[in-house]
């Protein structure tokens, strides 16, 4: 089989999702073969490169579950439970207990989509790519809709206690609020440092973040 170079992370994902699908319709105990020989083809369609390894054709039992419930499986309620709640207790707070960083270091990490593909580095500083999902500004008129809008967030919502822990969950491991989301999972994948996190919190939070108030300027 000719040996297919990846152009991004994603698309051994998308692969993969593909593979999980179409192994999720089969009848047990045959979908189990299927599927384990659905992601050993896949693997040796691709080859390795920089940052993009093949393990992240790997799923994990949630990724799984999640799969066979986008093919039109049926998820338990038990299972979706199991995801949320195994998801928030694996969430890690802030060491110094700070919740809230510099917005316009977050703004940064929001136009920011580089980070983990094959043409990065080590040394490449992640972004957040938030715009590719959400509004967040009105001052950025490019903005995707996969996401809901997160203009004026804050403002909206209040910086209470109880609304920073939500988002700060939200943002760590999306699945910890709501099971199967295609939100990242910022922080529970490693892909932004705890201060990137902070900078985003305060970007949505902070009355004077650009988010909240129309007149701020990154």
């Amino acid at each position: 089989m000719r040996k297919i170079r990846t152009t991004w992370p994603g698309l051994a994902a998308l692969g993969l999702l593909l593979a999980a699908n179409a192994g999720a319709q089969q009848p047990a105990p045959k979908a189990s073969v299927d599927h384990q020989a659905l992601v050993a083809e896949l693997k040796d369609s691709f080859v390795e490169r920089g940052l993009a390894k093949l393990d992240r054709i790997d799923q994990s039992p949630m990724q799984r579950a999640c799969s066979i419930a986008e093919a039109g499986g049926e998820m338990p309620a038990d299972t979706a439970l199991k995801i949320t709640q195994e998801a928030a207790a694996n969430v890690k707070p802030p060491a110094d207990g700070n919740y809230i960083g510099d917005w316009k270091q977050g703004e940064k990490v929001a136009q920011n989509g580089r980070g983990l593909q094959f043409s990065d580095t080590a040394k490449t500083i992640n972004g957040g790519n938030c715009y590719a999902c959400h509004q967040m500004t009105k001052a950025e008129i490019s903005f995707g809709n996969i996401g809901p809008s997160l203009y004026q967030y804050g403002k909206l919502r209040g910086n209470g206690k109880e609304m920073v822990a939500y988002t700060w969950n939200k943002i760590y491991d999306s699945h910890a609020t709501m099971p199967c989301s295609n939100m990242p999972r910022f922080g529970a994948a490693g892909i932004l440092t705890e201060q990137q996190l902070k900078d985003v919190m305060a970007l949505l939070l902070d009355p004077q973040s650009a988010v909240n108030d129309d007149q701020a300027k990154p």
